[in-house]
């Protein structure tokens, strides 16, 4: 379960804290780019639980090819800016450039949720904003997670996929 805010001089180096993450992959060998990015993650976070592999249709722009989407929960000691800046590394070695909003990618690391923490800064928003209106992101939290609470909303990810609006596909994928 996701922990409480941490302590007003926000240490974050003295416990380890819960953060779920969303990855995403629609360039070359979808599947083999999901892993090679939680292989490097585990490099710096434990990962405690890893969704199944779902094939999703793009969204916001249909003229690309589907992704495979995961969720993972990891325990890290990084604060969220570093745990930021660990996964946009990883990002950048595995070949992501910068390009234009949705569009095609070896592989997106998005942070969802830092234990319980609420953060709005120019460089990372936690929860993320816009979590709770894509299936793509919920259907694979929900599989590991389904008691989180967003700490906004006061829903939890089971709760929040029941409401979701999102009609874009999102189906096991089987060649994992």
């Amino acid at each position: 379960m996701l922990r409480s805010k941490p302590a007003k001089n926000d240490d974050y180096s003295s416990a380890l804290h819960c953060s779920l993450l969303s990855l995403g992959s629609n360039r070359g060998d979808r599947v083999d780019n999901i892993r090679q990015a939680l292989s490097r993650l585990s490099t710096e976070c434990n990962i405690l639980t890893t969704s199944s592999y779902y094939e999703t249709e793009p969204f916001g722009n249909a003229k690309q090819p589907p992704f495979i989407n995961i969720a993972t929960s990891i325990n890290t000691n990084l604060s969220p800016i570093e745990l930021l800046h660990f996964c946009k590394s990883i990002e950048v070695q595995m070949g992501r450039t910068s390009a234009p909003k949705w569009t095609e990618r070896v592989i997106d690391i998005d942070i969802l949720l830092y234990d319980s923490i609420i953060m709005d800064t120019p460089s990372l928003t936690i929860p993320h904003p816009y979590m709770h209106l894509r299936n793509f992101v919920l259907v694979p939290c929900n599989e590991i997670m389904p008691d989180a609470v967003h700490p906004i909303l006061h829903k939890n990810i089971g709760e929040l996929l029941a409401l979701c609006n999102d009609n874009l596909y999102v189906q096991l994928f089987h060649n994992e």
